[in-house]
């Protein structure tokens, strides 16, 4: 198989596993146990809060540990807004969020909570004075995230956090595509999640930073766990792997990406010099994996197919919204006409992709954009 989408999931990288093993085998104690086997799991843990911290550049009670992006995406937006509801219940967030921003604002919306989204330009990027006009006295809650999940546009974060600050507002910064190949932004904002799949760590496992003094409910009622902000029995084989594959990719940032972007710029020039009527979607600064290309007389679906029977996998959007038969509200809030969204194809690239794949699926893509355009003429 050819992979290229990696900016769904990355696969685990075998120092990741081998870390983990032990947490899920031999040393499998709960961390909130007293006996000796608990105590070793939750060293274990507390040695991962550690390291997390010092990567993404914070304080350890800073770091929370949740089921995922997701999950951190869901705390930020609600548990924020229902700790300042007091003081206002109105929100801004950018219309390409990822949708665990989206529907959660569309959750506080049915609570009596009102949401400015803000679009952004035919580039893919949100202009800070847009979300400095949306901002009221009465706004609570701002989310931009740190670069798009469809396009890669990298969106101006330092900008938007200062705005934020400024007017006493809690930012989130979404950085689950960013964590490994951007720096993190976290002197910019109140809390930013990540989630280690993206890293080429463990599924089902993610990290909310949360800045000391930030007002923010609980999500997850439960035990003591995560001090009393987020029950529930910790992932240790989990936090072990987040750490261990953060580590790796900070560590790796500027090789893998100088690797991926040649990759990812070889493609691109391959496939817009050789196939007629194909457009790169988003431009400007992006993150070094993502193309986001549509294909004139072309519906995105037909081109995953035929391109999945050839053993190349590509994406036609984000992941977690799979199966959607909506436009992407992403390309959607650019302004692209309806052709050029139904025709959008997303391929993300990663550190185990070669020059030689790229080769292949460049002209297997060439011959599937051919074939649709011959069925639908």
């Amino acid at each position: 198989m050819i992979y290229l989408d990696n900016s769904s999931t990355t696969p685990l990288d075998s120092a990741v596993l081998d870390a983990m093993l032990p947490y899920l085998k031999d040393t499998f104690g709960n961390p909130a146990s007293q006996h000796g086997a608990g105590r070793t799991a939750a060293s274990a843990v507390l040695n991962a809060r550690d390291k997390i911290a010092r990567l993404i550049g914070c304080k350890s009670d800073e770091v929370f540990f949740t089921s995922g992006g997701t999950e951190a995406g869901n705390w930020a937006l609600k548990g924020a807004c229902l700790a300042q509801s007091g003081r206002g219940r109105h929100m801004v967030v950018s219309a390409i969020e990822h949708p665990a921003l989206i529907e959660s604002a569309k959750d506080m919306q049915k609570q009596g909570y009102s949401v400015t989204f803000i679009n952004p330009d035919e580039s893919g990027a949100v202009n800070p004075a847009d979300v400095e006009r949306a901002i009221r006295s009465d706004t609570v809650f701002c989310a931009v995230m740190a670069a798009n999940n469809e396009t890669g546009v990298i969106q101006p974060v330092e900008e938007i956090g200062k705005i934020c600050r400024s007017n006493g507002v809690f930012y989130y910064c979404d950085c689950v595509q960013t964590a490994g190949a951007l720096p993190f932004p976290t002197r910019h904002c109140d809390a930013l999640g990540i989630s280690p799949h993206k890293f080429y760590g463990p599924k089902g496992f993610g990290v909310l930073y949360i800045r000391n003094g930030a007002k923010i409910n609980r999500l997850i009622s439960g035990g003591k766990q995560e001090r009393g902000l987020r029950g529930g029995t910790t992932n240790v084989a989990g936090a072990v792997g987040c750490a261990a594959a953060l580590e790796n990719a900070v560590r790796d940032m500027q090789t893998n990406n100088k690797k991926i972007s040649a990759l990812r710029d070889s493609f691109v020039k391959c496939v817009l010099d050789g196939i007629d009527g194909a457009h790169l979607n988003g431009c400007g600064e992006k993150l070094p994996a993502t193309a986001n290309i549509s294909f004139d007389g072309c519906e995105g679906e037909n081109v995953l197919f035929l391109l999945d029977l050839k053993g190349i996998a590509v994406s036609t959007g984000s992941a977690c919204s799979a199966g959607a038969v909506t436009p992407s509200h992403v390309l959607t809030a650019m302004g692209l006409s309806n052709g050029r969204i139904k025709s959008a194809v997303r391929f993300t690239f990663g550190k185990y992709n070669t020059e030689e794949e790229v080769t292949t699926a460049v002209a297997e893509l060439k011959q599937a954009v051919l074939k649709i355009r011959g069925i639908t003429s």
